[in-house]
């Protein structure tokens, strides 16, 4: 028997097949309409389903489960949100089983399904209380207890990118002030370096794009910081501490074995993480005892289908 899971972002349907070991057999992607109407959705997930089972040479009786992680949260009513695909209250699960009735769904946040994909076959596999960040254009989470998802009593708990950290220059998507995402997404590291531009502040990244400032990237700000630029060093340094603030409320809170780091601005990790455990000790309680390791997951992008197809 396999899993199979399905990875929905922005932009792209990420879909795989997945044996008992967590291996990927066959994969398959697909751009999002721009428009990202669900019904929409729902018809290339049934069109993905089943051209990776042809791929194969599987049916429906091959499959043990079937799960989906969505950027947003399924509610105790089933119905979903989602603000990067403009849903609000859609019985998205409904829609999928009435478009394939003979199978069953379980959907879940994508951040919370790469981290149990994580829990079970990656970076945090073996250790009974898990966390993780996804740290790209946002900020999520997922919290693992004992290879159990935990979500809180109405499903939204786990939203560890929204944990308020300190006052920002700009107001969080969720409408707040001051969210760790606002800080530590890539999409905060570029807009604290676009900002400072425009104040007057002189750094190579602005050389590199040739004065159009949305051609920044978070990749290219890690880069400066190794080569020494002054603002790259600033922003990579604000990262830390705000990300080390965020990480110390968790660890002061739940007091986890292992807290692992994905999503695109992991791969900068040999900046950041050699610091990042010594600037977490500085914000816990019990600063004299020992803390949880903290290191960077290991499934890369692979995460989300795997987790998705053991939720």
């Amino acid at each position: 028997m396999y899993n199979l899971g399905i990875d929905i972002g922005g932009t792209n349907l990420r879909a795989g097949i997945v044996d008992k070991n967590g291996t990927i057999i066959m994969r398959i992607d697909k751009k999002i309409d721009r428009d990202k109407n669900v019904e929409k959705i729902v018809f290339d997930i049934e069109i993905l389903l089943n051209s990776l089972l042809k791929q194969v040479n599987m049916s429906n009786n091959n499959l043990k489960s079937i799960g989906i992680g969505i950027p947003g949260i399924v509610k105790k009513n089933g119905l979903v949100n989602c603000i990067n695909l403009g849903w609000d209250n859609i019985d998205f699960i409904g829609k999928l089983k009435e478009k394939m009735p003979l199978l069953d769904f379980n959907v879940d946040n994508d951040a919370t399904a790469a981290a149990l994909g994580e829990a079970i076959f990656g970076s945090m596999k073996g250790k009974s209380i898990s966390v993780m960040y996804t740290i790209g254009t946002g900020v999520g989470g997922g919290i693992i207890i004992d290879k159990k998802i935990y979500s809180g009593s109405h499903n939204r708990g786990s939203e560890i990118g929204h944990i308020v950290v300190g006052e920002s220059f700009y107001d969080c998507n969720c409408g707040n002030n001051g969210c760790l995402e606002t800080f530590c997404s890539a999409t905060a590291i570029i807009e604290y370096v676009k900002k400072n531009i425009y104040e007057g502040h002189k750094t190579s990244i602005y050389d590199i794009v040739d004065g159009d400032l949305d051609k920044i990237n978070a990749e290219m700000i890690f880069d400066e910081y190794r080569k020494n630029d002054d603002l790259s060093i600033e922003a990579v340094k604000r990262f830390i501490k705000f990300l080390s603030i965020g990480i110390a409320g968790v660890v002061n809170t739940l007091d986890p074995d292992i807290i692992s780091i994905g999503g695109g601005v992991s791969r900068s990790s040999d900046v950041f993480l050699p610091t990042l455990r010594e600037e977490v000790k500085k914000h816990i309680m019990y600063k004299d005892e020992e803390i949880c390791d903290i290191v960077c997951a290991t499934l890369g992008s692979d995460a989300g289908i795997i987790g998705a197809a053991y939720l």
